[in-house]
């Protein structure tokens, strides 16, 4: 087991993970203490545990909107050939868990974008789109609590 040390809002957590995620956890807290700081900055000092719980539903709505753009999104294996099914994927259709490691190896290996250029440029123009809803929101909320 290896441990790193994240800081969010100034203070630190050591935290214990897998050999070989340190990186990923500590690219983790980075995002925490990002969200912390806005929120911070936005509303001054906030009891710990509020904030913490305030990040934690910030990242819960942002994985929630997401998850809604993704499932209106055209299913990528659905637009490929049986063909292109990797054999593993035809044997058993029952998903396994993967670690990082095999998650990152099979996204290198499969080189075909299933989804068009234009497809994705209107993904990413919603993304942004809901990126800047979701800044609203955090001010929105930022001001509520700071009025109560």
């Amino acid at each position: 087991m290896a441990q790193v040390i994240i800081t969010i809002n100034y203070r630190e957590y050591p935290i214990s993970c897998d050999n070989g995620q340190e990186i990923q956890i500590m690219k983790l807290g980075r995002l925490l203490d990002e969200k912390a700081k806005s929120l911070t900055s936005a509303l001054g000092h906030i009891n710990e545990n509020q904030l913490l719980a305030m990040v934690g539903l910030l990242l819960a709505d942002e994985l929630s909107e997401l998850k809604k753009t993704v499932s209106s999104a055209p299913a990528p294996a659905a637009s490929l050939p049986p063909a292109a099914t990797p054999p593993a994927a035809q044997a058993s259709s029952t998903p396994t868990p993967a670690s990082p490691a095999s998650a990152a190896a099979t996204s290198e290996q499969n080189t075909h974008s299933p989804i068009s250029e234009e497809e994705l440029s209107s993904l990413d123009a919603e993304l942004a789109q809901n990126i800047n809803s979701l800044n609203e929101a955090i001010k929105s909320v930022a001001l509520q609590l700071k009025s109560v």
